[in-house]
């Protein structure tokens, strides 16, 4: 069996984006060898539940996860000058309390935040934080960004902020490689910054789609959320062929000298351990609903009490 685990991965419920479908994504994981999975939807956690069952149904271990959208000032500043700029974290469970914690953020992200995108902020990340393993993300993430924007003292800072939000051993520098020139700067110093915080490296694969083969129908995707034809210059697609759901050795052909970043896949795998147990007292437990009513032509006709 594999003991590398994917923990960046996008599912079709990344609309328009994630052109993972959970059923083949958890065939591929088998087929691969691998015995546990992340699903990191883009702001949202819709497909978390067909995720989990699928994924217990076939003996593969879920990792619950999102990649939010960090707001650069608070989540309740909309402007457009200031706050169209957002920055990518991918945030995954530990256990239940933080796949409270987890539900809770990405809801607030709607109903708090929500310009252009569901955007949580410092504040809501310091508040749930608990039960939460975060990894810095892509280049759109805001270690990334400072590092490409030629400011490391400032990656630094940020990078020690999200350590001291989700204590040491909680936060991840991410080293991915879809063979981007602007990735192999960002590694670099991710590295060395690795080296003088000790905050830990993982390695990932940004999964958009299941097989190298799959690349088209995700720039057809990416053409109908940005109302293009697939023949225009300037349309928007993915800058390579690489991010799909790869093999073992695959990864470990990308990082040969990070066999600790590559190990703590598993190690992050391992400390995952979400258990949803299904039925009506669980979900009013989770939703905090202290009394239900249920009304039939506005006559109370029972009360429950949790």
């Amino acid at each position: 069996m594999s003991d590398f685990v994917h923990l960046h991965v996008h599912s079709e419920y990344s609309l328009l984006d994630g052109a993972c479908r959970i059923k083949s994504l958890i065939e591929k994981v088998k087929e691969l060898n691998q015995k546990s999975v992340a699903i990191t939807d883009h702001g949202v956690m819709f497909g978390v539940i067909d995720f989990y069952k699928e994924a217990l149904k076939n003996g593969i271990k879920p990792i619950i996860g999102c990649e939010v959208y960090v707001a650069q000032r608070s989540r309740f500043d909309k402007t457009k000058e200031f706050d169209s700029k957002i920055y990518h974290l991918v945030l995954l469970c530990k256990n239940n309390k933080g796949y409270e914690n987890l539900m809770k953020l990405v809801s607030k992200g709607f109903t708090e935040g929500f310009y252009k995108k569901p955007r949580i902020d410092e504040e809501l990340l310091k508040k749930y934080s608990d039960g939460i393993i975060a990894l810095s993300a892509c280049l759109a993430g805001e270690i990334p960004k400072a590092i490409m924007a030629n400011d490391y003292d400032l990656a630094k800072e940020i990078a020690l902020k999200y350590n001291d939000i989700f204590g040491n051993g909680n936060f991840f520098l991410e080293l991915q490689d879809h063979n981007l020139p602007e990735q192999k700067k960002v590694n670099k110093y991710l590295i060395e910054l690795s080296k003088e915080t000790n905050i830990p490296l993982v390695v990932t694969n940004d999964c958009h789609y299941i097989s190298k083969e799959d690349s088209f129908l995700h720039k057809v995707l990416l053409c109908i959320q940005t109302n293009h034809s697939i023949d225009q210059e300037n349309k928007m697609e993915f800058p390579s062929e690489e991010f799909y759901l790869k093999s073992e050795e695959e990864m470990k052909s990308l990082f040969p000298n990070m066999k600790e970043a590559y190990e703590n896949t598993k190690k992050i795998a391992d400390m995952c351990n979400v258990e949803i147990e299904f039925g009506m007292k669980t979900i009013l437990i989770i939703l905090k609903i202290n009394v239900i009513k249920v009304y039939t032509k506005n006559m109370v006709i029972i009360q429950i009490k949790i």
